[in-house]
């Protein structure tokens, strides 16, 4: 028998996912990792020193808020948005907590990434095409609870995700356009229900996404958008799109197009790539959008009687198109996982739609993957911290001896409280998990959503001074300060914007390119990897090598320290932050 849609769904398999579990899950997923730790190598780093520079002018002389700059060259990316968030928030900081302050936006956005892609899903399978077969004798599931019970399934999807863990935690450009291309998700799918507030998500995510150094993104995702939401099969209980729609999307693009010529945001970066490339595209998918990637292919085959026309079917159509437009925008601008990261809420959503389509034997191979990969995940976390702590095992402490030389380990009360009770909770969730309970769409997502969550919070606890000082500039920064001590003048030569950010926050230094030594500016830095290139000016302009300084976790990155080459007069006054 041909049903109109596969998915058959009995009201008693869409109870609802308890709230308070929900919210404790995306709070043990969102805060870990933006709190406790310094700025990390080097996008993170080098971002934060962007809005540092912003905030207080005088670390690197002078910073205009349209076109911002670190060590005097502009921003690639040209993203303006998340550096303007970040100084003003910097500004509001009492002195050494810069950096957590700087987090406090990109904490919202990602937030608000969680919760567009709940709303989205929701709307989108309120769609009569996309609710399930109505029972002969009653019994289906009720719209609105079929739409809850997915649109928790598509959250779940988006928090199982592996790539989003790391990239989402960093105050980088990156998060601020996976934020904005999901309020343009959100906005898209609710529009014909919510003409001001989805109009309003609309623009606020393409502007957004425009000031976040993605203009052609923005475009891409709200036209194309539009136009499947026009095209869509009507809705009898909502409206459908008018005139008026219409014109509202064409003003946001033009306000979008107008702004980015004013701010000179338009650059071509079309990378080329050969067919040898796709293997590259294919292994950065298969890993960054496990597990939902094979969900949304079931999803599509499962759903192939609609997919043939499938900007009919917005629930389809929509997420389909954002998928092809951020892999598109992968595959253009060189393969980057940064840019993948905006496809998720939309690779999430059609996971979601083959919840309801899953066989029972699909839904138990998920689940006991996902329970021995997370739970093996776990125990060799906790087994790393124990031979960190205490010596034994053995080799795990040796390894790490061995890949982060001068570590000294540190115990903390707090964060071994929470990693106990994390683990805890995870071992209660899977009994439930295993135990006789009653069928719900969304349970086959609840132990990937959960595994992730506690593997990036045991990371973010157990691991996390390990971690700090691995990706951090901190220990290179504290060896450099103690001969050059805190708070002054340092000039650069050759250095990555990274380092020189990493002077900034760290050493709280005023930097100024390479010239003559000054009295109050006695020290020159340099990359080592630069010094034959630039030795002969270095010499000619009277400085000589003090000593060079290995990262303690990079072999290949030293940072070589030079000092005038004739005795100076020690200055009056050195200058502070």
């Amino acid at each position: 028998m041909n049903h109109p849609t596969p998915a058959i769904v009995a009201q008693s398999a869409v109870r609802r996912l308890p709230r308070l579990a929900l919210l404790l899950l995306c709070a043990a997923y969102v805060l870990p990792g933006f709190w406790g730790r310094t700025p990390w190598k080097a996008q993170d780093i080098e971002a934060f020193g962007y809005m540092l520079q912003l905030a207080d002018a005088g670390l690197g002389g002078a910073a205009s808020w349209l076109q911002p700059t670190l060590l005097g060259t502009t921003d690639a990316q040209l993203a303006l948005l998340p550096y303007w968030l970040g100084a003003v928030f910097i500004q509001w900081a009492p002195a050494g907590f810069e950096a957590a302050f700087a987090r406090l936006p990109f904490i919202g956005m990602l937030s608000i990434t969680l919760a567009s892609t709940w709303y989205a899903v929701y709307a989108l399978t309120r769609h009569p095409a996309a609710q399930p077969v109505a029972f002969a004798f009653g019994g289906e599931a009720k719209p609105a609870d079929y739409a809850r019970a997915m649109a928790d399934g598509g959250l779940l999807a988006l928090l199982a995700c592996l790539g989003l863990a790391r990239l989402s935690h960093e105050t980088t450009p990156a998060l601020s356009q996976l934020c904005f291309a999901a309020l343009v998700f959100f906005g898209l799918s609710t529009w014909t229900r919510h003409r001001i507030q989805s109009a309003a998500a609309v623009a606020a995510g393409m502007l957004g996404l425009t000031l976040s150094g993605a203009p052609s993104l923005a475009l891409w995702l709200g036209m194309g958008g539009s136009l499947i939401c026009a095209t869509a099969q009507p809705d009898p209980a909502q409206r459908r799109l008018t005139m008026l729609d219409v014109g509202l999307m064409a003003l946001i693009a033009l306000l979008c197009i107008t702004t980015a010529g004013a701010l000179d945001l338009w650059r071509w970066r079309v990378v080329p790539h050969t067919m040898v490339d796709v293997h590259v595209l294919a292994k950065l998918m298969v890993w960054f959008t496990w597990p939902a990637w094979p969900l949304a292919l079931w999803a599509l085959w499962r759903w192939r009687g609609q997919l043939s026309r499938g900007w009919r079917y917005p629930h389809l159509g929509l997420p389909l198109w954002f998928v092809i437009v951020t892999v598109g925008a992968t595959w253009f601008t060189g393969l980057s996982d940064r840019a993948l990261l905006t496809s998720l809420p939309a690779i999430a959503t059609l996971a979601a739609l083959a919840l309801p389509t899953l066989r029972r034997s699909l839904g138990a191979l998920i689940d006991w993957f996902t329970l021995l990969f997370f739970s093996v995940c776990a125990l060799i976390i906790w087994v790393v911290w124990v031979a960190m702590q205490t010596g034994t095992p053995a080799k795990p402490a040796a390894n790490v001896a061995r890949l982060a030389p001068e570590f000294v380990p540190e115990f903390s009360v707090g964060a071994f409280a929470l990693a106990l009770a994390a683990t805890v909770a995870w071992g209660a969730l899977v009994r439930w998990r295993t135990g006789y309970h009653r069928a719900a769409i969304w349970k086959s997502l609840v132990l990937p959503a959960s595994g992730a969550a506690l593997c990036w919070l045991l990371l973010t606890s157990l691991w996390l001074p390990l971690l700090d000082y691995a990706r951090s500039y901190a220990p290179l920064v504290t060896k450099i300060s103690r001969i050059t001590g805190t708070g002054g003048c340092l000039q650069y030569a050759g250095l990555s914007k990274a380092q020189g950010a990493a002077l900034m926050h760290h050493a709280q230094a005023r930097l100024m390119p390479m010239q003559a030594p000054q009295s109050d500016c006695p020290w020159l830095i340099m990359d080592g990897v630069n010094r034959s290139l630039l030795s002969a000016k270095i010499q000619s302009l009277g400085w000589v090598e003090e000593t060079a300084i290995k990262r303690p976790t990079d072999k290949d990155e030293t940072l070589v320290i030079f000092r005038p080459a004739k005795a100076m007069a020690a200055p009056a006054d050195v200058p502070g932050r």
